[in-house]
């Protein structure tokens, strides 16, 4: 193992809540009623990819970059507003891995707008090397090219790094990337199937660096 990158909203972070009530807010907005967990299949997606399947299946007359202007603007607000801090076991985990010198990449569905504030408001921006947005890359999630791309900046091969997701999506992602996959579990994110990960943890406590080595032997 030669690198760690990180899924962030649900691991590094507990925002996925607040993602569902901007988009659910946006929603309102906009006069459309949809079913409680209507959102989850979105969880790990970007907004563009989201929100292009929404405007079409409700036919909404607001352009994308409107919508996604919107949102983003919902977004950042509810997250100035709310009392967040990293999940319970990531400063630990992102300690660890950085006294031994081990590269930490973010690849997250959000903007990087959002990604560049959470890292500031969760006070862990020295622990990262580089982040990839959603909006960085062609395809996402469920298609493996942001950690793809996430591996290039850290310049290791995508075998030997472990990528650690909270959605069915990003474990997807990372498997196609031909990456080992840490499933979180984390009950904010949603109904999400993490059965293809290499491995599944209720609790980020649960991961430390000897273990994450004996993945690859």
């Amino acid at each position: 193992m030669k690198a760690v990158i990180f899924d962030m909203d649900g691991v590094l972070i507990d925002s996925e809540p607040l993602h569902i009530l901007s988009d659910k807010t946006l929603l309102k907005r906009l006069n459309i009623e949809t079913t409680e967990n209507y959102l989850d299949k979105y969880v790990g997606v970007t907004s563009t990819v989201a929100w292009k399947e929404i405007i079409n299946e409700f036919n909404i007359q607001n352009s994308l970059q409107e919508i996604l202007n919107i949102q983003l603007s919902l977004e950042l607000k509810l997250l100035k507003q709310g009392n967040y801090n990293a999940i319970e076991g990531i400063p630990d985990l992102l300690k660890e891995l950085y006294v031994h010198y081990i590269p930490i990449g973010v690849a997250s569905s959000s903007s990087g707008m959002f990604i560049k504030e959470v890292l500031k408001k969760i006070r862990i921006e020295k622990y990262i090397m580089t982040w990839v947005s959603g909006e960085n890359i062609e395809k996402s999630k469920p298609e493996p090219d942001i950690f793809l791309r996430a591996a290039e900046l850290l310049q290791v091969n995508p075998e030997e790094c472990i990528v650690i997701e909270d959605s069915k999506n990003g474990v997807l992602a990372a498997k196609k990337a031909g990456m080992k996959c840490i499933g979180y579990k984390n009950i904010n994110s949603g109904n999400q199937d993490l059965s293809k990960a290499d491995i599944i943890v209720d609790k980020i406590q649960e991961i430390n660096l000897n273990k994450m080595k004996n993945y690859f032997k």
